[in-house]
Formats: structure tokens, sequence, C-alpha cells
């Protein structure tokens, strides 16, 4: 990557590659077949509205296997949660959020990738999570955005992203702000309608009123992902049994410094690719 926070549009490493194949079926005449249909089977769906470019399919695609019939079916629950959640998302742009990204360290992406090449998402929701600055509807609009700029990546699109989600010091403000309404909408997204490969999600420094939150999520969790969370209080050699010291910063026991850098730092990032992001507010439901 030419700087810590640009987002890599190009690179496919030949690691990446052999992945896709192993996991993904990626491969040339598989992947031409799928897009073939898939592109066939919006152009038969008069229901919504998307791209059907080869470049913008393989979103959808990768996280489906190359199963075409799933790809079409995960851009109707795209379009759906789209129209579902419109008072949000309607023309969501990240200049909206400029304030909640730069000046409250809410979320945070590591620099560098894991071990496996994943992107690591910290999301900060114990004290240092101001709940009068940047409330739930807000941090919700941080990880759509975040998304959107995530899936241009086709080393992302194919090892996926790790949550880390950090509870350190959080008290009753957070726990209201982590509602009912929030963890339906939060659950829905990433388990019907993010076109991204969600490979694990870590809970860490966890603090007793936790157990009030989890209580809301937990019925709401689908097997699959219930698959891929961990918890590990403040044992942070738990955490390491999945991401080794080596690609972990200080804040949890690991080798890398201490996160100096902020939303401040890889804000940018996000802005540059203010097209896609305009673009991608037009798709969804067609509108009749």
């Amino acid at each position: 990557m030419a700087a810590p926070f640009t987002l890599d549009t190009t690179t496919f490493t030949d690691e990446a590659k052999r992945l896709a194949k192993e996991e993904l079926r990626e491969e040339p005449e598989i992947v031409k077949a799928a897009i073939e249909e898939l592109r066939a089977l919006l152009k038969a769906d008069d229901t919504i509205h998307f791209r059907d470019d080869d470049e913008f399919l393989m979103i959808f695609l990768r996280p489906c296997k190359f199963y075409a019939k799933s790809a079409h079916e995960l851009m109707q629950r795209v379009a759906k949660f789209k129209n579902d959640q419109k008072a949000l998302l309607d023309g969501l742009l990240p200049e909206q959020e400029k304030d909640s990204f730069i000046n409250h360290n809410v979320v945070n992406v590591l620099k560098d990738r894991d071990h496996l090449g994943r992107r690591v998402l910290i999301v900060n929701v114990g004290k240092t999570w101001d709940t009068n600055a940047v409330d739930s509807d807000q941090l919700f609009k941080i990880f759509y955005l975040i998304h959107e700029a995530a899936m241009l990546e086709p080393e992302t699109q194919v090892r996926g992203v790790v949550v880390i989600m950090d509870f350190n010091g959080m008290g009753m403000s957070q726990v209201k702000a982590l509602s009912p309404a929030f963890s339906y909408k939060l659950l829905t997204f990433i388990q019907e309608a993010m076109p991204l490969r969600l490979k694990e999600v870590h809970m860490v420094k966890e603090p007793f009123v936790f157990n009030i939150v989890w209580a809301l999520f937990k019925p709401l969790i689908k097997q699959k992902l219930k698959k891929r969370i961990f918890f590990h209080g403040s044992k942070m050699s738990s955490l390491q049994k999945h991401i080794p010291k080596t690609h972990l910063p200080k804040d949890y026991d690991g080798d890398l410094p201490t996160i100096d850098y902020t939303g401040a730092d890889w804000y940018p990032a996000i802005e540059t690719h203010i097209d896609h992001i305009k673009q991608w507010n037009t798709y969804g439901l067609t509108k009749k």
C-alpha cells in the first residue's frame, strides 16, 4: 500500500488468488459463468437496480462463493435493507459524519492487515465512546461507510474482515446506547446485507454490565455468526490464539506499537472514494 490508510483497489496477490480458488471456487470458467448468470438474473429482475459490470458483480459473487443465485439474493437483501433504513442511509455521505470520524475515536482500523491478510476493525464501545457526541445511529453510519470502502479492495473481498469490540470501561451510558433497535439493525446488516466476509468478532475487556448488552444481542444471532464470536475478557492471551502478538498493537499486549492514530488519519481514504459512495446511494429497490 502506498500509505497506511490508502485503500488498495488494484492489488490481488498470488496468495489471495490461491485462497480464492480454494475457498471461493474462483476459477476462470466458474467466474465467467457466474457473472453471466448473475447479469441475466439482474436483467430479469425489475425490482432492484445495481451496476452490472464484471468488477462490481465480483463484490457480491465472492462472499457467495460464485453461486449466482445466492449473489442475486444478497443484492435483493442489500436493496431491502437500504430501503428499510432509508431514514439513516438515504444519501449518506462521509462528510455528514466527518466530526464523528475525526474528533471521536469510536471506530478505528489497524494500519496493517493481520497474519491472514484480513482487515481489522476496532470498535471502542467502552469509556472512549461519548454517547452524547456520537449516538448509536451515528455509530451505525460509520460502520456502513467503512463497509462501503472496504468492499472496493479485492484482497479484502477474498480474505475478509475481523472486528475487535473493545468494551474497556463500559458504563451505563454505553449500555443504554446499545439499544434493542440498534442491536436489531446492526445484526440484520451483518447477517443479511453486508457483502463482505466477516471472519471473526472478538469481544475484549468486557465488564459485568456487558451482560445486559449481550442479553439483547444473543437471541438475534444466527448459528453461522455465533461460531465466529469469541469472548476474551481481560485475557489478551486468549485473543492472541486467533491473532498472534506479531500482528496486534501493545493495546492488546501485542508486539506492534501502541495505537497512536484515529479516524482523523484514515478518514481521507474514505473521502477519496466519494464517487463510489455516491453511486452506491443510487442502488437498491427500483423506484416506482
